[in-house]
């Protein structure tokens, strides 16, 4: 049976897509079949994952419209082992359609249903935002993964992503649960990092994963090539966390 898990912050710039690309990158190497649902108008995963986000037929929109069903939207990627439902800047406006639908809070979750159990793992790339896609996002999934960057205002915005979750758990989707914390852009050499990973720690008992990913130029020039950092140079740092996330991962799954 597949899980559907969202990657959501509420926060721009904390690695939410890049987690998104190269964890689900990473479990496909590890022989796993991933679904990554692009649920951000900046299309940033699908590009990140060699789709011309610019000419897409049919896109996310199209099946949250009631225009394509989402198996015609589904496209394979430069990743093995990794298919996404892709998006562009046409995402955008959905949430003014979706507003006028009756039951719109359950769009996503009722067209995964046709699809989901094919796939291992289906992840949702939430946009940086608080608004109606990241809702239909949080609604339609089972679980949640946060990802945190190890600087300074790491956990500005935890207590009002905690409430939206919160929300979302008492009034649409009683059994949403924290998959984990992912602690991106880490640097060793600095203090700051090391205190960070601490108080997060401390405030996520027991739900942040050990493998921390580290600033690394690699990471972020992968996407710039349409490839998951595994691809881009698998023997770099960040290819080699990317994919220790994803053994742990793993293992955690198969402990539940």
């Amino acid at each position: 049976m597949s899980k559907v898990i969202a990657i959501f912050n509420q926060k721009g710039g904390v690695g939410k897509t890049t987690t998104s690309i190269n964890l689900s990158a990473g479990l496909g190497k590890l022989g796993k079949k991933i679904l990554l649902i692009d649920l951000d108008p900046q299309g940033n995963s699908s590009s990140g994952l060699g789709i011309d986000k610019d000419n897409l037929n049919v896109q996310i929109y199209d099946c949250l419209t009631g225009k394509s069903s989402i198996a015609e939207a589904i496209k394979p990627t430069s990743a093995e082992n990794v298919s996404i439902v892709p998006s562009n800047n046409d995402l955008a406006g959905v949430e003014i359609e979706l507003a006028r639908e009756e039951n719109w809070e359950n769009t996503l979750k009722i067209i995964l249903e046709s699809i989901k159990d094919e796939f291992d793992y289906c992840f949702i790339d939430c946009p940086p935002s608080l608004g109606i896609l990241s809702v239909i996002g949080l609604i339609a999934a089972d679980s949640v993964i946060i990802p945190i960057q190890c600087e300074y205002y790491a956990l500005e915005g935890v207590s009002q992503l905690f409430r939206t979750i919160e929300l979302v758990r008492k009034n649409q989707n009683p059994n949403l649960e924290l998959e984990g914390v992912v602690l991106n852009m880490f640097d060793g050499r600095t203090n700051l990092s090391i205190q960070v990973v601490e108080e997060v720690k401390k405030f996520f008992k027991g739900k942040v994963y050990t493998s921390i990913i580290p600033r690394n130029v690699r990471l972020a020039e992968s996407p710039s090539y349409g490839m998951s950092v595994h691809d881009y140079d698998s023997r770099s740092k960040g290819a080699e966390s990317y994919l220790e996330l994803a053994m742990e991962f793993l293992e955690l799954q198969e402990s539940e």
